[in-house]
């Protein structure tokens, strides 16, 4: 994958790359927040 980083960046430029990375970055934590909150929610209706 260096080797396509370093392609991405040099046709693309840096902030484009870099928001890409980040972009990936941030979409497992979404996941993993999505299962939280659903587990919360089933813990909430659980107690009623």
């Amino acid at each position: 994958m260096d080797g396509n980083l370093q392609t991405l960046i040099t046709n693309m430029g840096f902030p484009i790359a870099l928001s890409m990375y980040l972009l990936v970055r941030i979409e497992g934590k979404l996941a993993n927040l999505t299962d939280s909150i659903n587990e919360l929610s089933k813990n909430i209706l659980n107690i009623k």
